[in-house]
């Protein structure tokens, strides 16, 4: 309950505290955790509050709202911009809306394996970090779901666990991990030898990375 102000001048004080708070809470980014995930809804922390389960279509008064869900991830519209996030996986805003300060925040699974959800050239696709890749390493499969025409790249070979197997050096657009996007990031194609996309250095060398036991922070340092 609000308590009574007996004078002007403290009158005044509230007042302006009360404004304060107001630009504060504006200039504020949203900071969402995705924690649990059912049929239309998820559980989710924001900004570091009690975690709350919300329905798909339902907005939050920190301008988040909830997209779709399924099994392993959900896509929310936040702050007027669409994100996938997988279910442990935790997505920072910067305050200013600037991206040379996004950080991203990804919770490692059972096996200790850090997945999270992205876009290459716009088109969605879910990364293994591999910090032991030397760039961005697609199966021919998964680059030609993107319409990557990767047989224009630079042809040569790369080692895998079943062999020697033909590659190509391509160049993509874009590549976005949470709020983090680069540009003319170089990638491997490989026609057979590799079942996921792999989140390597071409990448990662350009963030920032922190890890504390089982949560892995990147943030974008150019």
């Amino acid at each position: 309950m609000w308590a009574k102000i007996r004078h002007c001048n403290g009158i005044a004080r509230a007042v302006a505290l009360v404004s304060l708070l107001f630009q504060t809470g504006a200039s504020l980014a949203a900071n969402v955790t995705v924690v649990g995930l059912f049929p239309g809804k998820a559980v989710v922390v924001i900004n570091g509050a009690s975690p709350r389960t919300i329905s798909v279509g339902q907005k939050q008064p920190e301008d988040v709202t909830l997209v779709s869900t399924a099994s392993t991830s959900a896509v929310f519209e936040i702050e007027g911009k669409r994100r996938t996030l997988d279910l442990g996986e935790h997505f920072a805003a910067s305050a200013g809306g600037d991206n040379a300060n996004s950080t991203l925040t990804i919770a490692a699974d059972t096996a200790g394996q850090f997945w999270t959800m992205g876009q290459i050239n716009g088109k969605t696709v879910r990364f293994l970090v591999d910090t032991g890749a030397t760039s961005i390493a697609l199966p021919a499969s998964a680059a030609k779901g993107m319409g990557i025409d990767y047989m224009k790249g630079q042809r040569g070979f790369s080692a895998t666990a079943g062999g020697v197997v033909p590659a190509y050096r391509v160049s993509l657009d874009t590549v976005t991990i949470g709020a983090i996007t680069l540009y003319r990031i170089d990638a491997i194609i490989l026609e057979s030898g590799l079942d996921v996309a792999l989140l390597g250095m071409s990448f990662l060398n350009r963030l920032e990375m922190k890890r504390d036991g089982a949560q892995m922070t990147l943030t974008r340092r150019f």
